[in-house]
């Protein structure tokens, strides 16, 4: 089939390089010129794991062509994804103006029968105006048909969970467009759940805000395992063998970031008000995870006191693990408040530390661990790399100024620390 992909974004590049693979002849549009150059040269825009071979592979086959050009997109793809941003607004509420602008653009270029399928995390009834958008600018006498087909990608796996996805969504309104859809993802074994399309636009919303309250709910009883004396890690693996529970998203640490999760529990939050509906749940998932960062400043704080003139080694700035994303990561607002208290930074992310600087101001970046650990009065775990895991931490404790270490993401043992000298505080456990 022919599918372009408007926007080559965390999502848009993902999809498109996906859908080659699986035998199509993808198209990726993005007005950025200096983006699409880098991609002819294949150079990525983001980092992912997999994804630069994936791309590579099909660039080589010419089932992958990139363009700066959404004409030439539009013209190509008989299924057209909006990968777009929706960035939130200031009170919270999702930005749609860059996917009216592609659909609008879709609308008066197209020469055929197209399915534009709405990919990005968009409000419920977002269908609706696109559709209606598309009706007002698009030539007489021309069919197009308006899918939700939500996306429910984890950056760093997300090659991965495209193949073999939990389920596949598509809202759609009519059999051409739903045949056309199965026909698309046939090769890939996973339920496909076929809805109208206000309800596939709020099971992506309804997901990720389910998701995000499992993790604000197990930082506020890590909180209460501090002041108790008992073990969150515990807690979590009683709760975690009851398959009505599950043991995903149970793991207690510095809270939520990324593009997703802050971004739609605001949105959903907007949503519902639209509705004259209050979401006191989701508004205090959000307050949670928001006061589970200031917590992590006041425990360094608190240990170490006045903070002005010491030295903080930070290792991890990314939001999560395999991802250069630091779009809302705790660790931009963890050490902007430190660095208000007075703090030095020095910090190491094997990724992310390009875009960290695009955020950060007079923060020194490490080559290494070790180079961060030097000299720091604490050193403070803010991602759980797996490089992480192999720290020498004999090594680490002669190079620091103390043998303390801060960890927000409970990447080790405690006993174990503590036998190493390590002066080890983590989250939700006393031991």
């Amino acid at each position: 089939m022919n599918i372009s992909v408007i926007g080559t974004g965390y999502v848009g590049l993902g999809t498109a390089a996906v859908f080659a693979e699986l035998g199509n002849e993808v198209i990726g549009a993005d007005i950025d010129p200096e983006k699409i150059g880098k991609l002819n040269k294949g150079v990525m825009p983001i980092f992912e794991p997999g994804l630069k071979e994936i791309v590579m592979r099909n660039v080589e086959r010419n089932r992958l062509k990139f363009t700066s050009n959404n004409q030439k997109a539009i013209k190509h793809g008989d299924i057209i994804f909006i990968c777009v941003g929706t960035p939130p607004k200031k009170d919270g509420e999702a930005d749609l103006k860059y996917v009216e602008q592609v659909a609008k653009e879709i609308a008066e270029n197209a020469e055929s029968y197209k399915i534009i399928v709405h990919k990005s995390t968009v409000p419920v009834e977002t269908g609706e105006k696109v559709k209606a958008l598309v009706k007002k600018h698009i030539k007489k006498g021309i069919e197009f048909d308006v899918v939700s087909n939500p996306e429910f990608l984890r950056e760093g796996t997300a090659i991965k969970d495209t193949f073999e996805p939990d389920r596949i969504v598509v809202g759609v309104e009519s059999k051409r467009a739903e045949k056309m859809m199965r026909e698309l993802y046939k090769s890939i074994k996973a339920p496909f759940i076929v809805t109208d399309i206000k309800s596939a636009e709020l099971i992506k919303h309804a997901s990720n805000a389910f998701l995000a309250t499992k993790i604000s709910f197990m930082n506020a009883v890590s909180r209460i395992c501090e002041i108790s004396g008992a073990d969150i890690e515990k807690v979590a693996e009683g709760m975690g063998h009851d398959k009505r529970i599950g043991r995903a998203f149970l793991n207690a640490g510095i809270g939520y970031g990324g593009f997703c999760f802050p971004k739609d529990v605001q949105a959903f939050i907007k949503i519902a008000e639209q509705y004259n509906y209050d979401f006191q749940m989701l508004k205090a998932t959000h307050n949670i995870n928001e006061d589970q960062k200031k917590h992590f400043v006041e425990t360094v704080k608190n240990k170490l006191g006045n903070l002005k003139g010491k030295t903080l080694g930070i290792l991890g700035l990314s939001f999560k693990p395999n991802t250069d994303d630091t779009r809302f990561a705790p660790s931009t607002f963890i050490i902007s408040e430190l660095q208000k208290s007075g703090a030095k930074i020095k910090a190491y992310d094997p990724e992310a530390m390009e875009r960290s600087k695009e955020m950060l101001k007079e923060v020194s970046y490490g080559k290494e661990p070790y180079e961060v650990a030097e000299k720091a009065d604490a050193l403070l775990i803010l991602t759980e790399w797996n490089e992480f895991k192999e720290i020498d931490f004999e090594k680490i404790k002669n190079l620091m100024n103390s043998n303390i270490i801060i960890d927000g993401r409970n990447m080790y043992d405690p006993k174990s620390m503590e036998e190493l000298g390590i002066d080890y505080i983590s989250i939700g456990r006393s031991y």
